[in-house]
């Protein structure tokens, strides 16, 4: 199977470079990456070009605003074929040999789904379950969007990405679209979760922190964005009342669990957030995306 990794950018442009530097020489004939601008395209351009110039086989497509449609649209750009796709962010980086353990596991017979650890400058994100566990509603959560390997037919059948929600889109829940699209995908496809391909956990990307570089003003919204946006999948996909609610109430210890930059100041935005996300509207707040840069 071959790799089609889709970047969705508002135009970062070093890390990007960072980015295809980390894949030059990792990937094989049939691999493809695809760049969708969201902001400074002629930069994206230029910068898709002089990697294409050294052999990485990268191209550029523009979109909207709005992750889950750069992602939707990346993968139409993709080259024909029923690819198994991945969906870095613009700041992820593949350290020296993780495509080569990536491919072995998506080259197994079978291989249908699967997904490996996002790490940040402070380490995992999320623990992945063994391997031959079942992917369920409750170890979902596990898989963030930069860890996904899915194959194309499966992703085209069920629409791809919900446009309506995560980063960037027009409503105010700004994240869960992977957990949205696993959910419904197995929904549909319950082989997938029985096939499901957790990798071994030293199988990484690497990346930043949700509150890497922002302000606290910028953190705490994005904070209560990311609370509103889980708050809302629990809802869509019928989670019990019992576990939204104790799920909304945990958002007040957020500062409590969660290393500096992050501190107790930020419970309360997430709460809101998560409280938001449960009765299916916002309280007063203008600015619904999560980022702006």
């Amino acid at each position: 199977m071959h790799l089609g990794l889709v970047v969705t950018t508002l135009g970062r442009i070093d890390p990007l470079r960072s980015l295809l530097d980390s894949l030059t020489g990792q990937l094989e004939g049939g691999d493809h990456v695809v760049l969708v601008a969201q902001g400074r395209q002629e930069e994206v351009r230029a910068l898709v070009e002089e990697f294409a110039s050294r052999g990485v086989p990268v191209t550029t497509t523009e979109s909207a605003r709005g992750a889950s449609l750069g992602r939707n649209t990346g993968v139409a750009a993709l080259p024909t074929g029923d690819l198994v796709v991945n969906f870095p962010n613009d700041t992820s980086v593949f350290p020296p040999g993780m495509l080569a353990r990536i491919r072995a596991g998506v080259d197994a017979p079978g291989f249908l789904a699967g997904g490996f650890a996002s790490w940040d400058e402070r380490g995992p994100k999320t623990q992945m379950p063994p391997a031959g566990t079942t992917l369920d509603r409750w170890n979902v959560w596990s898989v963030i969007e930069m860890g996904i390997l899915l194959r194309r037919s499966i992703f085209e059948e069920v629409g791809g990405f919900d446009e309506s929600i995560g980063p960037g889109s027009s409503t105010p829940w700004q994240v869960a679209e992977g957990t949205d699209l696993l959910l419904r995908i197995i929904h549909r496809r319950p082989e997938v979760a029985e096939r499901f391909t957790w990798f071994p956990a030293d199988v990484h990307v690497e990346g930043i922190s949700t509150a890497f570089g922002l302000t606290s003003t910028e953190r705490r919204r994005k904070m209560r964005a990311y609370g509103r946006g889980t708050g809302h999948a629990m809802v869509t996909h019928r989670y019990p009342l019992w576990w939204r609610a104790a799920f909304t109430l945990a958002g007040l210890f957020y500062g409590v669990r969660n290393p500096k930059p992050i501190t107790l100041a930020d419970g309360w935005p997430m709460f809101l957030g998560r409280f938001e996300g449960a009765i299916g509207r916002t309280l007063g707040q203008r600015r619904m995306v999560s980022a702006t840069r």
